[in-house]
């Protein structure tokens, strides 16, 4: 054993972490001088803490007491640059920009888990409204307070003789009769969540409403529904115009009197048109009730854009975690059993801080039979978060019921009728999201969720034992990991981890290159501290982390970039190399659909850069590992191996060498002039140099490429 080769390893290891000396000394629960002794190669640690320290290294004591990494592994080691900056107040260097030598290793056997591979669908923002419901309409169940003419907000009033006006349920201003419902079990009575349109004619002018600057695809019938009665039987005309008024198409329907009843008729433009007009209109005396109305293109998917579930297959999504996150506290699962047009809005008690892009409301267009349909369409498992402070512990059993039960269960003879007659086998949930954080609602206290958390956990495994339960709290917490998470460990052996790295300014431009070198570096650094410091708090419990939110901050109120792209390879590949040795069984980012990696448009759905990275790093998904580093994945399936290299680099190239590769299949890189909001990766050709038995490949800066050998 060489001291000084050993203690060049564990320096060379620790900067490569960007950790000091004290944070390292922190980690292995040994002081900075301890360190600093086994570094100079006066001292080698005791067994114990080598273990802790061939965890944290991702390596083999073997490794440490050799002072070089095994080529199994390829994990390299080598000296970082001179760049550094300022964390915590001490100065730590940069991630090394080196180049590195690849042996592919066909013996390994360690799998590469597609649970990692996660994402979120929460009713937040732009995700559902405006980005994976295929609704053409706004505000399309008439939620909220009245305008100034009494019309509902979204829609113009039409008529000079016609009064507008609400059917309500809000206490005192209860009047007449909306149509859409909440089911059983729903106890918030938030306000102004089931209206329905009144309009009264008091002519024989026409009177009515509509809605404009509505995006139609052109030659493609749209079906619209109305839910409508009136108080004398009443002819209606539905009219889909273009942006100039003429009429492109119509139909005439009756509504009925005495209820509600749900009217389809097919409409189509000819062109496309970005400010098409739907109007509803009648020309007699009498009072229409309008319920809902829904404007659909005859091609969607359940009720959502078939172009963004071809981009949520493109990018690999393993498992889904749905309703939220925070909306999962304003949910009520059974109201998804409703008909869609009749299920009421969501009025969030956030409001507008998630769902900023529709008043406020949500209008619950995925319930569970829609939600599990896509999980299906796209290949990924469900994850379902239940709603901890709102339903009771039997309503929570229930929805187990409604998605695992067979048809002799009374909720599972419910999804049978609604079409579905095999059980869909939900194995994961969380109870509930973010317990412990004064944003949410319910139980805020270690002791208060674990027994609340608990008797939730105990009726649903009372009606499908085995699944996986998830529980929250505002890990990594010392109090929470005492008083909760080890309280309910005979239920839930899972904790969730949430962490979103804070996004640089990039204003000004003489800073640029340390603002995104530091914000890249946090996939390595804080990304990463906060699971080892949650995992060392859980040591010997068998308690493993659930990584279930994880991004840059406010991705869900501005374009994406190249930064986005960079940092979720370099987090993936964090992921990888450390999820098996912190317990890390499943992670998901939080969220795709027009939130980081999914752009939605009227006309379109695009990968942001971060999509296109998630694009390539889904071929890992399932492989086995044939080469690990910080900037290399590389795995096989079957006799394809499948290397992602990736070049975090501001401003310097890096060379990737090769070694034991075999017969190149294919190869692609995505690279950009700049990293700023707005910038995307061009797709070019990847250069590269066949030597002997090596494969020598040169990336530009902040760029990432394939490459897939044959073995």
């Amino acid at each position: 054993m060489n001291l000084q080769k050993t203690g060049a390893f564990i320096q060379n290891a620790r900067k490569r972490m960007n950790l000091s000396q004290r944070m390292l000394g922190e980690k292995l629960s040994v002081t900075s001088q301890a360190v600093s002794k086994w570094e100079r190669g006066l001292g080698c640690p005791d067994i114990g803490v080598l273990k802790e320290m061939a965890v944290l290294f991702g390596c083999s004591i073997t490794d440490i007491l050799n002072g070089e990494i095994s080529t199994a592994t390829t994990r390299c080691f080598l000296q970082p640059d001179e760049q550094s900056c300022e964390v915590a107040g001490e100065k730590i260097e940069s991630p090394p920009e080196r180049d590195l030598d690849i042996f592919i290793d066909s013996s390994s056997s360690q799998l590469i888990s597609p649970l990692l591979f996660g994402d979120n669908l929460e009713h937040t923002r732009a995700c559902i409204y405006g980005g994976l419901s295929a609704e053409a309409l706004r505000n399309r169940k008439f939620a909220g307070v009245s305008g100034r003419y009494g019309c509902a907000q979204e829609w113009y009033p039409i008529g000079r003789k016609t009064l507008f006006s609400f059917g309500t349920d809000v206490g005192h201003l209860s009047v007449g009769k909306p149509y859409t419902q909440h089911a059983e079990g729903y106890k918030k009575h938030r306000s102004f969540e089931r209206n329905a349109q009144y309009i009264t004619n008091f002519s024989r002018e026409k009177g009515g409403i509509g809605q404009k600057n509505l995006y139609v695809r052109g030659g493609i019938p749209y079906e619209c529904t109305v839910a409508v009665m009136a108080s004398v039987e009443t002819k209606l005309t539905i009219s889909l115009l273009a942006a100039d008024r003429t009429v492109c198409d119509s139909a005439a329907i009756t509504a009925p009197v005495g209820d509600y009843e749900e009217i389809t008729v097919s409409l189509m433009s000819e062109k496309e048109d970005s400010e098409a007009r739907l109007e509803i209109t009648f020309d007699t005396e009498g009072t229409v009730m309008i319920g809902a109305v829904s404007l659909l293109p005859s091609d969607h998917f359940h009720g959502l854009r078939r172009d963004v579930i071809e981009r949520m297959k493109e990018i690999g999504i393993r498992l889904l975690r749905w309703p939220g996150g925070n909306f999962a506290g304003d949910y009520n699962w059974k109201d998804g059993l409703l008909p869609r047009n009749m299920r009421s809005p969501f009025d969030s008690h956030l409001g507008l801080g998630i769902q900023s892009d529709s008043m406020g409301f949500d209008f619950h267009e995925i319930g569970t039979d829609e939600f599990i349909a896509l999980c299906r369409e796209i290949g990924a498992e469900p994850f379902i978060t239940i709603n901890i402070a709102w339903n009771t512990p039997e309503e929570s059993a229930e929805w187990v019921e409604y998605c695992n039960g067979d048809s002799t269960t009374k909720y599972g003879k419910l999804r049978a009728e609604h079409g579905y007659p095999e059980p869909y086998g939900v194995q994961f949930w969380s109870l509930g999201n973010e317990a412990g954080y004064g944003h949410m609602e319910g139980a805020n206290t270690p002791d208060g969720y674990a027994k609340a958390a608990h008797e939730h956990a105990e009726k649903m495994l009372a009606v499908s034992p085995g699944l996986t339960l998830c529980s929250s709290g505002p890990y990594p917490n010392r109090d929470w990991v005492d008083n909760c998470a080890k309280k309910i460990t005979d239920v839930s052996n899972t904790v969730s981890l949430h962490h979103y790295t804070a996004f640089p300014a990039y204003l000004d431009s003489d800073k640029r290159e340390q603002e995104y070198t530091a914000f890249i570096r946090e996939a390595d650094g804080g990304s990463c501290s906060l699971m080892w410091d949650l995992a060392k708090m859980l040591e010997g419990t068998g308690i493993r982390i659930s990584y279930d939110e994880w991004n840059a901050w406010n991705a869900w109120f501005r374009v994406g970039s190249v930064s986005e792209g960079i940092f979720a390879a370099a987090f993936l590949n964090m992921l990888f190399r450390h999820a098996d040795k912190s317990g890390v069984t499943m992670a998901c980012h939080f969220e795709s659909v027009n939130e980081g990696a999914i752009m939605v448009y009227p006309d379109r759905a695009e990968l942001a850069p971060a999509g296109v990275v998630f694009s390539l790093m889904k071929e890992h998904a399932g492989g086995i590992v044939c080469a690990l580093d910080q900037d290399v994945t590389a795995t096989r399936k079957d006799s394809v191996v499948t290397c992602t290299l990736l070049n975090r680099s501001y401003a310097k190239d890096k060379r990737f060498t090769l070694r034991d590769g075999g017969e190149i299949l294919s190869s692609v890189l995505y690279c950009s002039e700049d990293v700023v909001p707005t910038s995307v990766f061009e797709k070019m050709e990847l250069p590269i140099e066949i030597g002997d038995g090596t494969v020598e490949i040169v990336l530009p800066p902040h760029s990432i490429a394939q490459i897939q050998m044959r073995m």
